[in-house]
């Protein structure tokens, strides 16, 4: 008889053919379980371990945000100020209009800031606090306010008003006035610590006056709240005794991009020319934001190897599941599976697990890191962290490279048992017990 040879050639399974066998050989072999006991395993691995690095950077750059805005809501982006011993600067009319000719410059004010201590007096005891004084220009428009808290006082949120008593008034902040009991209406004295003088009979004297306290103010951080008061500009010149020669601290100036301070301030330095130098609040916080930076990079590197660590438990499935099924390959590869067919199912597997793993592990991470930040779940002690709650904040960027390291870690921890399950030779599969 003639006619065409039949084609002996079988077709060569499909993707969805290793997808199938991936799922069977992930499954348990018991009715009713989804999954084998070795794969939870393998796959609550990679949750945890992705679910640990998105909190703990989280609350990593939560820190950083909380602290960066505490910081930024009292402290100005740059401040000129004159070298000398008395850090004093006079004539600074002239040089404050020249350095709001910048034009990233928004705002300008001259400011005070000096040492004190207040004296509070009750049942016959009387003790002292250290504390820092802040004049602040009141003649200033709330918009050319150069801090937040600043603004806040020239809107009237934080009153700084003339007083019933006569007295210069002062806000302190509530922790410092919780300290010593202090309340709105008192009067309090406030000693220099730099207009020191020396009496007719040769001892040393301090200058002392008295305020009235008009109020409290609450930045959220802990180091102002405890240390800083704030009063008007003439108020605090008087009592350093600079007030007739109008003499300041400095200037301190607000610009539009925060970030931008240090190459500003070296704009400003050649625009206002010597003897003048400028400082930024990123070189004044550079400790903390380094140290800060340092410790979540540590985490990072600390807290990834515990996705590595579960990588190994992916190999170890995958290397049992290959033993267990070593019979099966060999029957599926004399049946006409290639070896790339057979490293193809296995490599779906432990992409499986990884992305199984990644995603829960991602949810699992984003639910804890919001619950803790929307509720504050967290307390710490202020005064050892700044800070009285623990923030979280989610960088897209830092999950987006824990998603992705994540499965890439997956992926080449399937390897090596998916080249052995793929280099089996079917005889001796089959014969394997």
């Amino acid at each position: 008889m003639s006619g065409a040879p039949a084609d002996m050639t079988r077709p060569a399974p499909s993707a969805g053919l290793a997808w199938y066998l991936a799922r069977r050989y992930l499954a348990s072999r018991k009715k009713g379980r989804l999954l084998s006991f070795i794969t939870w395993i393998a796959l609550g691995g990679v949750t945890i371990g992705v679910t640990a690095l998105i909190v703990v950077l989280g609350v990593m750059n939560g820190m950083q945000e909380e602290l960066r805005e505490k910081i930024l809501g009292s402290t100005p982006h740059i401040m000129v100020l004159e070298p000398g011993v008395s850090l004093r600067m006079g004539g600074w009319e002239p040089l404050m209009e020249s350095l709001g000719e910048l034009p990233e410059v928004e705002a300008v004010a001259p400011f005070i800031l000096t040492k004190t201590a207040i004296l509070r007096e009750s049942g016959g005891e009387q003790w002292a606090q250290s504390a820092d004084l802040y004049g602040v220009s009141l003649d200033l428009d709330p918009a050319d306010a150069p801090t937040e808290i600043e603004g806040e006082i020239l809107r009237g949120v934080y009153a700084l008003d003339e007083t019933e008593s006569g007295l210069p008034p002062v806000i302190l902040g509530s922790r410092l006035a919780q300290r010593m009991g202090i309340f709105q209406g008192d009067t309090l004295r406030v000693v220099s610590l730099e207009n020191i003088r020396t009496n007719v009979f040769g001892a040393t004297q301090p200058k002392l006056q008295a305020f009235e306290v008009t109020g409290t103010f609450t930045t959220g951080m802990y180091e102002y709240d405890i240390n800083n008061m704030y009063a008007p500009l003439a108020a605090v010149q008087e009592l350093l005794d600079i007030r007739a020669d109008n003499q300041v601290s400095g200037l301190s100036a607000r610009i539009s991009d925060p970030w931008d301070a240090t190459a500003v301030a070296g704009r400003a330095r050649e625009h206002i020319g010597p003897p003048y130098f400028v400082d930024t609040w990123i070189t004044q916080n550079q400790a903390l934001f380094s140290a800060l930076q340092l410790e979540k990079i540590a985490l990072g590197v600390i807290l990834f190897l515990i996705v590595i660590v579960a990588a190994f438990n992916i190999v170890s499935t995958l290397v049992m599941v290959v033993v267990e099924r070593t019979s099966e390959i060999g029957i599926l590869k004399s049946m006409g599976m290639t070896d790339a067919q057979i490293l193809r199912v296995f490599l779906f597997q432990g992409m499986a697990i990884g992305l199984l793993g990644t995603a829960f592990g991602t949810t699992l991470g984003l639910l804890i890191s919001w619950i803790v930040d929307r509720f504050e779940v967290i307390q710490i002690p202020a005064d050892v962290y700044f800070l009285d709650h623990l923030p979280v904040s989610t960088n897209p960027l830092d999950v987006g490279f824990i998603i992705v390291g994540s499965m890439l870690i997956a992926l080449v921890a399937t390897i090596y048992p998916a080249l052995q399950a793929s280099r089996l030779q079917p005889v001796e599969a089959i014969k394997h017990d």
